[in-house]
């Protein structure tokens, strides 16, 4: 069996070590006789499964003990919906910062639910090249909390800064502070994080948690009481932690899928500063070799380059079916941009190891010498 190089956005690649584990354990659970994918979510063995996953996550981010962490279902995008259902209860109005496309959904769908919402800020204008700076960050006097997405996985553009921070957390105009929300899909666990910072943060697993379907949710105790009252019940934050996360029957194979990934990140790679490390290199490496190249680039300000996402284009797009072509016939895989902007996109998630990115960049020098 041979493992290609996987630069999806996502569902995206899982470290071999996982898998490994995951078919070794499939038919028989530590001498169960069955399948984890068959277990009661109920059962003593699951139950630790469960337990031990987020004790995991808790350490891997230095969780402090006032925040329920939630897995839950539905994805990143059914938190466009839950959030605002959470955190709108006592009145005011959403507030966001839009960096592209991941941010324009999230605004849709409050605006959609809830009527108006307050753009604090937008990177329109240099058609998302660069984030806002904190200045340019203008809540409304009536602002329930302020949303931001940290990492575009569309366009490739990431935030540099924590909205707020600088001053104790987003503030309206008359000085008090509101919660910041974040959508972190793309970029949790790349790296050391300062959860206190937050109130809300939620991710989809399918980047750097694990498979598609499964969404972590990080909530500060004192939000829990915010909700609207005509919120579905799987939406709440404060009935999942109650419940364990168990109101129905959770996605059991891929929260113990997602737990096995902790798990690796501190063993085997230790830890969020030392994944850190590696996925700076990673995409240095990467970034040096669009901007070294006279066929390749990258739009995106360099304060504001994703680490895990690298968009770029060719300077002849007549080359693009090539270029895949090509890198699919020697195993690297998915590297086709969004419909939306085209080009080409490298994913470099947790579990593409560096080797990927170095054969990456060969074939990419290759590729211009030939055609350039």
């Amino acid at each position: 069996m041979t493992r290609h190089f996987n630069f999806c956005a996502g569902p995206a690649a899982l470290p071999t070590a996982v898998l490994e584990r995951a078919r070794d354990e499939l038919l028989d659970y530590h001498g169960r006789g069955l399948s984890v994918m068959e277990m009661s979510h109920r059962a003593p063995e699951y139950v630790a499964i469960a337990e031990k996953a987020e004790a995991d996550l808790r350490e891997l981010l230095a969780i402090p003990a006032n925040y329920r962490v939630l897995f839950t279902q539905g994805g990143a995008t059914q938190q466009f919906a839950a959030v605002p259902y959470n955190l709108l209860g006592q009145g005011g109005s959403a507030n966001f910062v839009h960096t592209g496309i991941w941010a324009q959904k999230a605004i849709k769908e409050a605006r959609h639910l809830f009527g108006g919402v307050h753009l604090a800020a937008s990177s329109e204008a240099n058609r998302h090249t660069a984030v806002p700076r904190p200045e340019e960050i203008a809540l409304s006097a009536d602002a329930a909390y302020l949303h931001y997405t940290a990492n575009e996985t569309i366009g490739g553009l990431e935030f540099d800064y924590i909205p707020g921070s600088e001053g104790g957390g987003p503030r309206r105009p008359d000085g008090s502070e509101v919660p910041l929300v974040c959508d972190m899909s793309s970029s949790i666990l790349c790296g050391p994080l300062d959860v206190s910072k937050f109130g809300v943060i939620y991710a989809g697993a399918q980047k750097n948690i694990g498979p598609a379907g499964l969404v972590v949710v990080i909530v500060r105790d004192d939000l829990l009481d915010r909700a609207r009252a005509d919120m579905p019940t799987l939406f709440g934050y404060k009935a999942l932690s109650e419940a364990g996360s168990m109101i129905n029957t959770p996605a059991t194979y891929s929260w113990y899928l997602a737990g096995l990934v902790f798990e690796w990140l501190k063993e085997e790679v230790g830890g969020l500063e030392a994944m850190g490390e590696i996925n700076a290199r990673k995409a240095s490496k990467l970034y040096a070799a669009i901007d070294g190249s006279d066929l390749y680039s990258n739009p995106i300000s360099v304060a504001n380059r994703s680490r895990m996402n690298v968009p770029f284009v060719l300077a002849d797009d007549r080359l693009d079916k090539a270029f895949l072509e090509e890198a699919e016939a020697i195993g690297l895989l998915n590297l086709k941009g969004h419909r939306s902007v085209g080009g080409m996109r490298a994913s470099l998630y947790n579990a593409v190891p560096e080797v990927a990115v170095d054969t990456l960049i060969d074939f990419m020098a290759d590729f211009e010498q030939r055609h350039g």
